[in-house]
């Protein structure tokens, strides 16, 4: 019968340097990026909303990203800010890639060993 080995026991496990943020919804983004827009143009809720053909309590409901619009609400509003639905998606799209945590951020949590 073979013989049991101890391994040693490293005296600390690599801790990640910070805690792992979770990643920004896509709501919340695009809400951001569309408030900026509508800022930049100078107008109102109800200036933006009449033009995209929502209403201005649903429109802010999207900016502050409490709702999921579809892809043509989303056109709706783009188009209404003077923007393509490519260019705004590609915009969020960025911003996202920017706010997640790299993946070389992932510790790894310990050590196995195998024996026959």
């Amino acid at each position: 019968m073979a013989d049991i080995l101890a391994f040693p026991r490293p005296s600390k496990l690599p801790q990640p340097a910070k805690p792992l943020q979770p990643e920004p919804l896509w709501r919340h983004l695009l809400g951001d990026q569309l408030r900026r827009l509508r800022h930049e143009h100078e107008e109102t809720l109800g200036e933006t909303a009449a033009k995209a053909g929502v209403s201005p309590q649903y429109l802010s409901e999207v900016e502050r990203g409490l709702k999921e619009p579809s892809s043509e609400m989303i056109a709706a509003i783009a188009g209404a800010l003077e923007t393509s639905l490519i260019d705004l998606t590609s915009t969020v799209a960025d911003e996202l890639r920017a706010a997640s945590a790299p993946a070389s951020a992932v510790v790894s949590t310990g050590r196995f060993a195998l024996a026959a």
